[in-house]
């Protein structure tokens, strides 16, 4: 890969690719243009090949791209060639969700703990794993890999459980609490902020109303 700082726009599109690579692969697939694969995904052709070429281009002129070399190289610039041990903190009805959730072990991440402050809850079983104590996590975390804590419980708790799972080395967060996180530089998190996404998506859906109605008054 390209020793180059990537924009948050190109990462972002990163997966889109991946998974779009894997339906075509899925489909017996061997090659694409960047012209088919723009009607796909509603990207440019041009913007398909700018992004590629920030790790070295990937295609050939006149052929195209190889589907299942495109799909391996883009899966190792995601890390996706790695094994990830995530911890799930909060075994609400979301924490459960990606808990359960199936995909997540086929791309490589393991969900080795789950955690919760309910008595009620603590000792059940999700997915097969039984939900520990908030109290032993600290525990946990020392005597076992974690590479990925996922934190789905509300923010005022999310915060301080945060903190310290940084102080205890956990280097990535994969942040559901509607709060940002004050953690070191060298931590990295990814925020799931479910209502600002929503709210994101009532704004199209009014501007689209909006338009509509002066269509129709015009």
């Amino acid at each position: 890969m390209v020793d180059k700082k990537i924009s948050s726009a190109v990462v972002k599109r990163l997966p889109r690719y991946y998974r779009y690579l894997s339906e075509l692969l899925e489909k017996g697939i061997d090659r694409i243009s960047s012209q088919e694969l723009s009607r796909k995904m509603n990207v440019t052709a041009s913007q398909i090949r700018q992004d590629f070429n920030n790790f070295g281009g990937f295609g050939q002129q006149g052929y195209g791209y190889h589907v299942s070399f495109l799909h391996d190289e883009i899966g190792k610039i995601l890390g996706l060639e790695h094994n990830y041990n995530v911890i799930i903190i909060g075994a609400g009805n979301l924490g459960q969700a990606l808990a359960n959730y199936g995909g997540f072990s086929a791309r490589g991440f393991r969900i080795s703990g789950i955690f919760d402050t309910d008595p009620d809850v603590v000792g059940k079983r999700i997915h097969d794993i039984e939900v520990m104590s908030v109290h032993v996590l600290e525990d946990f975390v020392k005597t076992n890999e974690v590479d990925i804590a996922a934190l789905t419980l509300p923010k005022d708790q999310a915060s301080r459980i945060a903190c310290r799972l940084a102080e205890l080395s956990v280097e990535a967060f994969w942040n559901f609490a509607p709060t940002d996180l004050n953690l070191p530089s060298n931590t990295v998190v990814e925020n799931v902020h479910l209502e600002e996404s929503l709210m994101r998506l009532s704004y199209k859906l009014s501007e689209k109303q909006s338009t509509r109605e002066k269509e129709e008054k015009g």
